[in-house]
């Protein structure tokens, strides 16, 4: 999709869908809008009326009944541009709120390769601001084109009844909007795709550069860092000043454009009142119609701007959304598992590698059995706890729980039978408790608690000063690695599954941390079918079984 070009139509067809729903408000926004416009142009007939009978006679008892009306025409419009305004304010808030909710959940339905692949502040800049450009022209936009139309036809309408001659002269200069914004939308699109991706290599840079601020620091990185964001900033900055210039050049043509019609019409005006064919309040009324209506004429020519823009961030959102997962959900739903892993003649190799990581792995694991896995880095360890969650499927081979193989399972059915405690410790950025909860949404208070003892976390939980509602960071900021640790060994308590992944789960821990983990490890793998992938020899001593994986995939040999 990217370098392809969208049209307004395919824009359109693409999102209009996510409107459902709302779609009464914006006819009710847009008939109240159309309405105050409508008050505009009765109020010009107004100032006419004023003009002729009370300024030009000087008879001021021709000024009051249509100054009143004025006014309640005026309050009228108010509240009609009021509601207007907040009705389509409204269905734009719930179409952001549809559609950024359809692109992420669609991103969790992804598999972990896909996001190896691409920058995680790239994928945000298009959650954001690439969204926020689509809704402006399928959402508030659809209100501003019904307006403007609706906008153009009254105070046309009412030019032409005033005086047909002045209103032709006046309507020449409308091709010359349509020219114009052409011209100007082609440039702006071009600058706009670049400003899209900018934006988002600046967004990545900024989520790349603050998560991994202590690597930074350590190496004296700083100054380099900044350097990358001012270089990403200095083509932002050249970007966009070259839109600016564009979008500020527009205005002033435009506006020289009105400013000689208006002028012209005068003069003519001028000529026609000579030969009594309109009024002095008529030409004036007639000035300020010409006025109003370049507005909206002016709006409609803004539009293919906006669609441009839109245009640009559609194709960055549609790739999300049409990136489709290699795992396809099998129809097959598990309920609780007895835990009979069966790996038979596995082989598997990352897209980006030319080697195979597993080749031939054939093995079964019994139900309540812990099988420990070793061997050295790119053996194949990890990739088999990941091909367990079906992260991956294999490319040759099968792999069954229960005698069902994985494929025929739904994923969410077979993930909620496996719990995976890995070396680095996810936590999110909210409670102590949300966190150790997150592996069950049913979860009690009770069953929290007694979780975080069985992972011998709840005496320095309560040591905190809001104990299980202490606010921890994302990456458990204040926390030791031992401690966080036994908050995942909580979470995989919580979720009380019949199989247990545990990936390197003392790795990154010093041995008296990894020390006291074994206890609630033990706790937790007994009665349930676990896959323990560790170095430590203190954890495996503790297995049913341990394997090592050499260096060559297809060799396994068994160590007991």
């Amino acid at each position: 999709m990217p370098g392809t070009a969208l049209s307004a139509r395919a824009v359109f067809r693409r999102f209009w869908p996510f409107t459902r729903g709302d779609r009464r408000w914006l006819a009710v926004s847009s008939v109240l809008l159309v309405g105050a416009a409508a008050c505009d142009a009765y109020a010009v007939s107004l100032f006419a009326k004023i003009v002729d009978n009370a300024l030009r006679s000087g008879d001021i008892s021709g000024f009051w009944r249509p100054a009143a009306t004025w006014v309640g025409v005026a309050t009228l419009s108010s509240f009609l541009v009021f509601g207007g305004t907040y009705l389509t304010e409204r269905t734009g808030e719930r179409f952001l709120l549809r559609l950024r909710t359809k692109v992420f959940a669609h991103l969790h339905r992804q598999p972990p390769g896909f996001f190896e692949s691409r920058r995680p502040g790239d994928l945000i800049a298009r959650l954001t601001d690439d969204v926020d450009t689509v809704e402006r022209f399928v959402g508030s936009g659809v209100v501003q084109v019904i307006t403007a139309l609706f906008s153009v036809v009254f105070f046309a309408g009412y030019a032409l009844y005033l005086s047909w001659e002045l209103a032709l002269a006046a309507f020449v200069v409308v091709p010359l909007f349509a020219l114009v914004t052409r011209k100007f939308a082609q440039h702006i699109n071009r600058r706009s795709r670049e400003q899209r991706a900018l934006n988002g290599d600046i967004t990545a840079i900024l989520e790349e550069s603050l998560a991994n601020v202590t690597v930074v620091q350590s190496c004296n990185r700083q100054p380099a860092e900044s350097a990358r964001l001012r270089s990403a900033g200095l083509r932002m900055l050249a970007t966009n000043l070259s839109i600016a210039r564009l979008s500020g050049l527009y205005a002033p043509v435009v506006h020289l454009a009105q400013t000689v019609s208006v002028l012209a019409v005068i003069g003519l005006g001028a000529w026609e009142i000579a030969s009594g064919r309109i009024s002095l309040g008529g030409v004036l009324a007639f000035a300020a119609i010409l006025s109003s209506l370049y507005a909206p004429v002016q709006q409609l020519g803004q539009l293919r701007v906006m669609a441009s823009a839109a245009a640009t961030g559609s194709e960055r959102i549609i790739e999300l959304l049409d990136a489709q997962s290699p795992l396809v959900d099998g129809p097959r739903s598990l309920p609780r598992a007895r835990g009979l892993i069966r790996m038979q003649s596995v082989d598997f190799r990352y897209a980006d590698t030319q080697s195979p990581v597993l080749e031939g792995f054939t093995i079964e694991i019994h139900p309540g059995e812990l099988l420990a896995i070793t061997g050295a880095s790119g053996a194949g360890k990890s990739t088999i706890a990941k091909l367990l969650l079906r992260f991956y499927d294999p490319s040759a081979g099968t792999i069954t729980l229960d005698g069902v193989d994985l494929r025929d399972l739904t994923l969410a059915s077979l993930r909620s039978n496996i719990a995976l405690v890995s070396q680095q410790t996810q936590m999110f950025h909210t409670t102590i408790y949300d966190n150790i909860a997150f592996g069950s949404p049913s979860v009690t208070y009770d069953n929290v608690v007694n979780a975080a003892v069985q992972a011998d976390a709840h005496d320095f939980i309560t040591a905190l000063p809001e104990g299980y509602e202490t606010i921890i960071g994302q990456h458990g900021h204040g926390l030791s690695g031992g401690q966080r640790q036994r908050l995942a060994i909580a979470r995989a308590v919580v979720a009380d599954t019949p199989i247990l992944v545990l990936d390197e789960p003392t790795a990154s821990l010093d041995a008296a941390s990894a020390d006291r983990l074994l206890g609630p490890l033990r706790r937790l793998a007994s009665g349930r079918t676990t896959i323990l992938i560790t170095h430590d020899q203190r954890l495996t001593a503790h297995a049913d079984r341990v394997l090592t994986l050499l260096a060559t995939p297809a060799a396994l040999r068994p160590l007991q």
